[in-house]
């Protein structure tokens, strides 16, 4: 043991194993990168180069090109910062998941008051005293009748309509159960 030393005195390199668990991490952002509307893709901060290639995976219909494509797109974003496009699209994320939860809460609301009527309504009205409460009542009325005579549910989805304006103004509140 006398003639070995050691030398490693500096950060050590990234085993071959972490290289590619990083190439397979970038590998999957630029897929979803390449998966993103032209609306949402806007939002998100790239160098030229990328966003073209980018633009030309979306015009490719090829199964082959496309993944030689998506290659091109993950080697591109190796040689620049992934961090501001990793914020980005977190917050696209972000506000779907906000959107996905303003949509069953209204949901919520909307099963609530089928089923329970008059009771609901009062909990509404106490928590928003700005909801119309003779249009709601009418609505569930109608949605009701509609069940009843096996119709298609017109009532319910202009209930439907009729919370999620009251949502979109300010949040209706949620229940115990969502």
């Amino acid at each position: 043991m006398k003639g070995k030393e050691n030398f490693t005195t500096g950060p050590q390199p990234a085993s071959k194993s972490q290289r590619r668990r990083e190439a397979l991490a970038l590998r999957d952002l630029a897929a979803e990168l390449i998966g993103l509307p032209p609306s949402q893709l806007a939002r998100v901060p790239l160098d030229p180069d990328l966003r073209a290639a980018i633009d030309r995976a979306h015009k490719i219909r090829s199964h082959v090109a496309g993944k030689r494509q998506l290659q091109y797109v993950a080697k591109l974003m190796r040689r620049s910062e992934s961090e501001p496009i990793t914020q980005a699209l977190e917050a696209i994320a972000n506000e779907a998941r906000q959107v996905t939860a303003r949509q069953h809460r209204t949901e919520a609301w909307r099963d609530r008051l089928l089923d329970a009527g008059d009771t609901a309504l009062a909990d509404l009205k106490r928590e928003r005293p700005d909801a119309d409460a003779q249009l709601i009542r009418q609505l569930l009325r109608n949605a009701r009748q509609e069940a009843a005579h096996g119709k298609p549910p017109a009532a319910a989805r202009s209930l439907f309509r009729v919370l999620r304006e009251l949502d979109e103004d300010a949040a209706l509140p949620p229940l115990g159960g969502s």
